[in-house]
């Protein structure tokens, strides 16, 4: 389908929303809720797809205007000109449209859960997995979303073995979900007394958080155990068993929670957790079906790709992804992470459109 069809779809569906939603017999609906939505997503698109149309419009008066050999020598020069001028403004106007056009991954407007493990490199990775954690942090708090930690792993001298939190505001999932891979630090540990730089590891993943509604849960599917909390190095910090672990039979997938002092608390958010993971691997499966060289492309999320390195003696961040290198490395563990993740979206939309040309 060209482009011009697509334009004309969007509009013929648009003035059937608009007619539908005037129909007072749905008024206070489930079905007013869904048009509306579907049609203030729409609303958007039909403004720039008129300001196209408007766009080429006034191009074929001018270029009638231009051909006219009745038209006077200075009306045609001003016709040439304000002809240049949106003849340039053109494939500016049909690329925004073309991105509007582009399928919407379901996910983007949701809240994420983040993990943060520590991979290989021993107590160096924990604590890079610490720094990883408070980029985050601070980058959720730069966009005024909230931050709530859920579970936490803590080493003796201030590195995560591994941290989980939920992170709630206005399209958390669409800025984040590129965040899923390995991430490499290079710099000289804190432990290490001789100054040799090492190379350390931690994976991040971001899940979008599920809906009761999207993963059915079966209690028999269910293994549920309770323990006593602990502390790093097993020291006790719990005197009842509110501690839970919830093991997904199906799959294998577990989930421990021992943040909070109840237990019912605690098994909340283990299930939460549980659906966000088991609603990214169906998402996964899905992604798979589709494109065969999923691992490939930006945001697959495979938390075995190596997708970024921090090296500190250089001063650098380098997404290996797009081959972006940025030297502020102080400001991205900061949480200034915007110019990476807007080269990742764009990398991810000029493919997507690529595809579909």
């Amino acid at each position: 389908m060209n482009l011009d069809e697509s334009l004309s779809r969007v509009v013929v569906r648009y003035e059937e929303l608009s007619a539908a939603l005037a129909d007072p017999q749905i008024a206070g609906s489930d079905e007013f809720v869904r048009l509306s939505k579907e049609i203030a997503e729409l609303s958007p698109v039909v403004e720039a797809v008129n300001r196209l149309t408007a766009a080429r419009s006034e191009i074929a008066d001018l270029q009638s205007l231009i051909s006219d050999p009745e038209s006077e020598a200075d009306v045609r020069a001003l016709a040439e000109d304000e002809l240049a001028t949106l003849s340039a403004d053109v494939p500016d106007l049909e690329h925004a449209v073309r991105l509007m056009l582009l399928p919407k991954d379901e996910a983007d407007e949701r809240n994420a859960i983040l993990e943060v493990r520590a991979g290989t490199g021993g107590e160096e990775a924990a604590l890079f997995a610490a720094d990883l954690f408070r980029m985050y942090q601070r980058y959720a708090e730069t966009h005024r979303w909230r931050f709530e930690l859920m579970d936490i792993n803590e080493t003796g001298i201030g590195g995560y073995k591994e941290a989980t939190a939920s992170i709630t505001g206005s399209d958390v999932f669409a800025r984040l979900k590129f965040e899923s891979g390995v991430h490499r630090v290079k710099r000289v540990p804190e432990t290490e007394s001789s100054g040799r730089i090492h190379t350390s590891a931690a994976t991040v993943a971001v899940l979008p958080e599920a809906e009761d509604v999207d993963i059915a849960i079966e209690d028999k599917d269910l293994r549920i155990d309770v323990f006593r909390a602990s502390g790093p190095g097993g020291q006790s910090v719990n005197t009842t068993d509110s501690a839970v672990r919830i093991t997904h039979l199906p799959t294998g997938i577990v989930v421990s929670q021992q943040d909070e002092k109840s237990q019912h608390k605690n098994k909340a958010k283990a299930m939460k957790i549980l659906r966000a993971r088991l609603y990214e691997a169906e998402r996964a499966a899905q992604d798979a079906e589709r494109a065969a060289d999923r691992r490939s492309q930006v945001g697959s999320g495979d938390r075995s790709e190596r997708i970024r390195t921090y090296n500190f003696p250089q001063g650098r961040v380098t997404d290996h992804r797009i081959n972006l290198t940025l030297h502020k490395l102080d400001r991205v563990l900061a949480g200034e992470l915007d110019e990476i993740i807007d080269a990742l979206t764009s990398e991810d939309q000029a493919r997507r459109l690529a595809e579909t040309a």
